[in-house]
């Protein structure tokens, strides 16, 4: 076996990258994706139609729901909700669930909610305890209930100042019509 698994972990998916951890009391069902390197934490769920790349964490208490999926290097805090049907009822299932999208790089914090069918850009943080109701744009911080945008990040995380500088690993970023681009130096 090329991955880690606890012994008290159920593992039905045989696509689990090389790599990866599943701790105790994690459940991944068979038609789940989850690539290389990555660290699914105790009391997580994971349903059939759901992708994680590669280098991804997902800290403890997360269920992931069909249709989610995850690009490489995301990190998942713990408890982070995410919801797949946006008109639920018990015993009625949708023709096809909602796809919801977190993009590479992203961070979600501890307690957040993700509804159905958004997107999260590439390095966006969402802050602990958001619901997130939107499309969020990459490389940048949003919290509240709803969610809103809070201010610009750098892709090492750190908030820009105002002239869309880093004052952390000193890159560069300027605005245009798709939205936050690193300028190349």
């Amino acid at each position: 076996m090329p991955y880690f698994k606890h012994d008290q972990a159920l593992v039905d998916s045989a696509n689990i990258g090389e790599g990866t951890k599943v701790w105790e009391f994690v459940h991944v069902l068979p038609g789940a994706v989850i690539g290389k390197n990555c660290n699914i934490c105790a009391h997580v769920f994971i349903e059939n139609d759901v992708i994680i790349g590669d280098n991804v964490t997902v800290k403890c208490g997360v269920q992931l729901w069909d249709g989610v999926r995850i690009h490489n290097k995301v990190f998942l805090g713990p408890n982070v909700t995410f919801t797949n049907d946006l008109r639920p009822r018990s015993q009625q299932h949708p023709a096809a669930y909602a796809t919801t999208i977190i993009n590479e790089g992203a961070s979600v914090g501890a307690n957040a909610t993700i509804v159905a069918g958004g997107t999260i850009g590439k390095y966006a943080m969402i802050g602990a305890g958001a619901v997130v109701t939107k499309n969020v744009p990459n490389n940048t911080l949003w919290y509240g209930n709803p969610a809103v945008f809070k201010a610009y990040i750098c892709n090492c995380g750190e908030k820009l100042d105002d002239g869309l500088n880093c004052g952390s690993c000193n890159k560069a970023y300027f605005l245009n019509s798709e939205g936050l681009v690193e300028e190349k130096r």
